[in-house]
């Protein structure tokens, strides 16, 4: 059989558009699930990660909480403190350090657990009802991220590039390791660390006030968020 010329135009625009939505997907934006359980350094859009070490499978980690720490080193220190970390990870610390400017680093291997919290050791009630989390949230599961910058006052807020990172980065530990939101906490929620302020309150706050969901598929601009700190609680 002879196909006249428009026939066979027909067939070869039929076939390209079959064969076009793969190719977009393929040019699309990586989805977010992927990338963030993905192995090696990932960087999410809007974050800006530096890896001391490359990460794994993330079903080999331990984690099932995330605690938000603030320490009194000075700004500029994430780096230095960091690679403290990395030469020992054993040491009392975090997994990633957040610069004042926003820049986060993963300072040791993702199943590494490093010495923070001191097993929430609180039963108190002072900030919130942390009868669920006593003895519970413990460094052994939880991964631990600290904001550098409060010095010489513990009393100063993370900066709003700190706050910005913040909110990109929980979002990401949620999807890595499948950590419901109800799972971020302030170190001070769990533990007693300083009377003169609520260590990573307001981080962790602002952090639960997302709602985000693993599995959720994609990672929301962090100015599309409401920073609005609502009351704390569990």
């Amino acid at each position: 059989m002879i196909l006249s010329r428009s026939v066979l135009a027909c067939i070869a625009a039929v076939l390209s558009l079959g064969s076009f939505e793969p190719a977009a997907a393929a040019q699309g934006e990586p989805d977010f699930a992927r990338l963030a359980r993905s192995p090696g350094t990932p960087q999410i859009p809007g974050l800006r990660i530096v890896y001391l070490t490359p990460l794994g499978d993330p079903a080999l980690a331990p984690w099932q909480n995330i605690i938000l720490h603030q320490t009194e080193g000075p700004s500029g220190a994430a780096r230095a403190l960091a690679q403290a970390q990395n030469n020992n990870p054993a040491r009392r610390g975090v997994t990633l350090w957040v610069e004042t400017d926003g820049t986060v680093t993963w300072a040791t291997p993702e199943t590494a657990i490093t010495t923070h919290g001191d097993g929430g050791n609180r039963n108190d009630n002072k900030y919130v009802d942390n009868s669920g989390t006593y003895h519970q949230v413990t460094r052994a599961n939880s991964i631990g991220v600290e904001f550098v910058g409060n010095h010489p006052d513990v009393r100063t807020p993370p900066t709003p590039e700190q706050f910005v990172a913040c909110l990109a980065l929980v979002r990401f530990l949620q999807e890595r390791y499948d950590i419901p939101v109800e799972r971020v906490y302030a170190h001070n929620w769990i533990d007693y660390k300083d009377a003169r302020y609520c260590e990573g309150c307001e981080l962790a706050q602002r952090a639960r006030a997302q709602g985000y969901a693993p599995g959720q598929g994609e990672l929301l601009p962090a100015s599309n968020v409401s920073t609005t700190v609502p009351a704390a609680g569990r």
